[in-house]
C-alpha cells in the first residue's frame, strides 16, 4: 500500500507540476518568486526574439547580471536549506540580487572595455558573488561536491606552473583570474550564460508547461498502451516511459524518482526480481539524458562549445539513443519469455485511442517543435513557439485547459528548473576559464597523445577511464567539460576524427557512472525504492546497459551513426547494429528472439557474435554472421533431432 500510495503521489506531480518547496512558502516569497520568474522569462524572450523597444538592447553582460539577479536570488527561496524558509536564506537572496544589479548597472562598461583586471573594489565584490553563487550551486546540486571540485578548478590558476606534465601550466594572480571568472568570455559571462539565458530557457518552460498540462501522465500511458499488455509489460512500460519522461527532465537520478515509484512496483508484482525491476528503471532513465527531442542541459552544453546549432545535436542523439532503448527493450522481453512473465490485465491498461484523445495536442506541439527546429531552423527559440502553442491548444480539452493554478504550477516548476540550472552551470566558469587562461588544455591534450604512444585507440580508452571516475559522482557536467576542453582536441588530431562525433563520445561515456558500480547513483536511487540490494542492482544495470559501453566507439569509428555520412550508409550501419544488438542481448539473457531459451554452450557464442555483426567493419560483421549462423544452425539440428520446435512465438 505505501508503494502505492508513493506511486500516486509521482503520477499526481507529474500530471501537475506542483512543487513541495514551492506549496510551502509564505505567501510573498512565493509572488518574489513567481514575479521574478517571469520577469526573468520575459526577459528572455526580449533577447533572444531581438525586440528593440525604443531602440534599447541589452548587451550581454547587463543581460546575464540582470538575470542572474532574479534567478539567483530565487534559488536561496526556492532551494531552502531546510524545510522552511529562513531569514538566513532570505538574507542571501537579497545579496545575490543586489549584487548582480550593481554589476548590471555596468554591463554596457564591462562588455565594451572589459573588467579583465578588475578594480579592487569589485574585485572584493566579485569575489563575495562567486562565494555565494558556490554556496547555491550546493543547493541545487545536492551536496558539496560540485562546488569543491570547481573551487579546485578555481585555485587550479594561482599553482598551475607547479604542477608536473599533463598538468602543468601559466599561473595567474587572484585579480587575474577572479576577474576572468567574473567578468571574462570564458567565465560566468561566457558559457553559464549562453547557456542558461539562451541555448536552455526556451526548452525548460516549454518543459514546465508540458507536464503541467498532463504531458508526463500521457507519455507513460501512451507507453501502457503500446507495450503494456505484451510478455514483461511493466518493464518495456518503464524503459519507454523513463525515455519519454527522461528526454524532458534531463535528470537520470530525478528521472528514477519521478517515474520508478510506480514502474518498479509494477514490475515486481508481475515477478521481475526486486535488482531487476531497478536495473531496468536506472538504465531507461540515464538513457533519457539523451533522448531527443528534449535532452540533458549537457547536450545543450555541447551545442555551446561546439558553435553548432542544437538540432546538430539533436539528431546526432537520434540513432545511439535507439540502439540504446532497443537493447534494453530485447533484454527485459528475453528475461519474460524465459521465465514466463505475462503482459498486464487489460483492464489495468489505458485504451489507445483513450490515450490519443487526450494527447493529441501533444502530439501535434513536439512535431511542431521538431520541424521549428528541424526545418524552419528556428533554434533557441522554438520552444517559445511550441510553449504559445500548447497554452493555446489545452483548451480544446478540459482536462487539459491551463486554468491559473495549472499555469502557476507550470511556471513554478520552469521556474524551479532553471534556478537550479543556473546555479549549477555558473561554477562551471571557473573549469572553462581555468583551462582556457593556462594554457593547460594544450598540455594535457600533448600529454595525453604522449603518455598513449600515438596510439588513438589508448588515448580513447584512457578517456573513457576519465569519464567513468567524474560520471559516477554524478559529475557529467564536469566531466564532460574538462575532456572537451583537454582531450577532444588530442582525439581530433591524432585520428582526423569528426568533431561531433569525439564530443558526443565523451558525453556518451559520462553517463555510464550513473550505473555501472561502485558509485552507480541512479541505480543506488533505484534500489532503494525496489528495497533490493545495491550492487547486485548495479551489476544487473552494466548488463542492460550495455550497449552505451560500446556504440561510442562505433559512432567515432563511422560517423554515419550520428547521421554524420551518407544516408545509404547510415541504414546499412544501422540495420547491422540492430540485428547486432538482438543477437547479443539474446545471449547475455539465454533466450533469443524466434529462437527461444538458449542452451548454455550457445550464449557466449552469440554475444561475440552479435557483437561482431554490429561492429562497423566489413571483415568483423561478416565473421559475427557465421559464427552466428553456425550457432543457430546447430540449435535447429539438434531441436530437429528432438522432435521439438525449430521457432518460437515472437512478443
Amino acid at each position: 500500500m505505501a508503494e502505492a500510495k508513493t506511486g500516486e503521489e509521482a503520477t499526481k506531480k507529474i500530471k501537475t507540476g506542483e512543487e513541495t518547496r514551492y506549496d510551502t512558502l509564505p505567501f510573498p516569497f512565493k509572488v518574489y518568486f513567481l514575479v521574478a520568474s517571469m520577469i526573468g522569462i520575459l526577459l528572455a524572450v526580449y533577447v533572444m526574439f531581438g525586440f528593440h523597444f525604443k531602440g534599447f538592447t541589452f548587451y550581454d553582460a547587463e543581460y546575464y547580471f540582470l538575470l542572474y539577479a532574479l534567478f539567483g536570488s530565487c534559488c536561496f527561496i526556492i532551494l531552502p536549506e531546510g524545510k522552511r524558509l529562513t531569514r538566513f536564506d532570505v538574507a542571501l537572496a537579497g545579496l545575490t540580487f543586489a549584487l548582480n544589479i550593481y554589476f548590471f548597472f555596468y554591463g554596457k562598461q564591462i562588455s565594451l572595455i572589459g573588467w579583465v583586471p578588475a578594480a579592487t573594489h569589485n574585485l572584493v565584490i566579485a569575489t563575495i558573488l562567486q562565494l555565494v553563487f558556490l554556496y547555491a550551486s550546493r543547493r541545487a546540486s545536492g551536496g558539496w561536491i560540485w562546488p569543491i571540485i570547481a573551487v579546485l578548478f578555481g585555485v587550479y590558476p594561482f599553482f598551475a606552473n607547479y604542477f608536473p606534465g599533463l598538468f602543468k601550466g601559466i599561473s595567474m594572480d587572484f585579480t587575474y583570474a577572479m576577474s576572468s571568472y567574473t567578468f571574462g568570455k570564458d567565465g560566468m559571462l561566457g558559457l553559464p550564460g549562453q547557456v542558461t539565458g539562451g541555448i536552455l530557457m526556451g526548452f525548460l518552460v516549454f518543459t514546465g508547461f508540458l507536464l503541467a498540462t498532463g504531458g508526463g501522465q500521457i507519455f507513460l500511458d501512451l507507453a501502457y498502451t503500446l507495450v503494456g499488455r505484451y510478455r514483461g509489460g511493466p518493464a518495456k512500460v518503464a524503459v519507454l516511459g523513463s525515455g519519454f519522461f527522461g528526454s524532458l527532465s534531463g535528470s537520470a537520478t530525478a528521472n528514477v524518482v519521478a517515474t520508478g515509484t510506480f514502474t518498479i512496483p509494477a514490475m515486481k508484482r508481475l515477478g521481475y526480481p526486486p535488482h531487476y525491476a531497478a536495473a531496468v528503471e536506472a538504465c531507461a532513465s540515464t538513457g533519457g539524458v539523451v533522448m531527443p527531442p528534449v535532452m540533458g542541459a549537457v547536450a545543450f552544453v555541447a551545442a555551446a562549445l561546439l558553435g553548432v546549432p542544437y538540432r546538430t545535436i539533436m539528431m546526432a542523439a537520434i540513432i545511439p539513443s535507439f540502439l540504446y532503448y532497443l537493447g534494453l527493450l530485447v533484454q527485459a522481453d528475453a528475461y519474460a519469455a524465459k521465465v514466463g512473465l505475462k503482459g498486464l490485465p487489460k483492464e489495468e491498461i489505458p485504451k489507445f485511442w483513450d490515450v490519443v484523445k487526450r494527447g493529441w495536442t501533444l502530439g501535434f506541439v513536439l512535431l511542431f517543435l521538431v520541424w521549428g527546429l528541424l526545418y524552419m531552423k528556428w533554434e533557441y527559440i522554438t520552444p517559445f513557439y511550441a510553449t504559445g502553442l500548447l497554452i493555446l491548444l489545452s483548451f480544446t480539452s478540459r482536462k487539459t485547459m491551463l486554468t491559473p493554478k495549472k499555469f502557476i504550477g507550470g511556471l513554478s516548476l520552469s521556474a524551479r528548473t532553471i534556478t537550479q540550472m543556473l546555479a549549477i552551470m555558473i561554477p562551471s566558469g571557473f573549469v572553462v576559464a581555468a583551462v582556457n587562461t593556462t594554457g593547460v588544455g594544450a598540455s594535457f591534450a600533448v600529454g595525453i597523445v604522449s603518455m598513449g604512444g600515438a596510439s588513438l585507440w589508448v588515448v580513447m580508452l584512457m578517456g573513457v577511464a576519465a569519464c567513468y571516475v567524474m560520471g559516477m559522482a554524478g559529475l557529467l557536467l564536469t566531466a564532460y567539460l574538462f575532456l572537451a576542453l583537454t582531450m577532444a582536441p588530442a582525439m581530433i588530431e591524432m585520428g582526423n576524427l569528426n568533431v561531433i562525433a569525439v564530443h558526443m563520445f565523451i558525453l556518451y561515456y559520462s553517463m555510464i557512472g550513473f550505473f555501472t558500480p561502485p558509485v552507480a547513483p541512479a541505480a543506488w536511487v533505484a534500489a532503494a525504492i525496489a528495497r533490493a540490494d545495491t550492487f547486485k542492482t548495479g551489476m544487473q544495470a552494466m548488463r542492460l546497459g550495455i550497449v552505451l559501453y560500446f556504440i561510442p566507439f562505433f559512432f567515432v569509428w563511422k560517423p554515419a551513426l550520428i547521421l554524420q555520412g551518407s544516408l545509404l550508409e547510415t541504414l546499412y550501419l544501422l540495420i547491422l547494429c540492430v540485428i547486432g544488438i538482438v543477437i547479443l542481448a539474446g545471449g547475455l539473457e539465454g533466450y533469443l528472439l524466434r529462437v527461444g531459451k538458449l542452451e548454455l554452450w550457445s550464449r557466449p557464442l552469440l554475444i561475440l557474435g552479435g557483437f561482431l555483426i554490429a561492429m562497423p567493419e566489413g571483415y568483423s560483421s561478416i565473421i559475427g554472421a557465421i559464427i552466428t549462423a553456425v550457432v543457430l544452425v546447430v540449435i535447429f539440428l539438434k531441436r530437429r533431432v528432438k522432435g521439438e520446435k525449430l521457432l518460437v512465438g515472437g512478443w
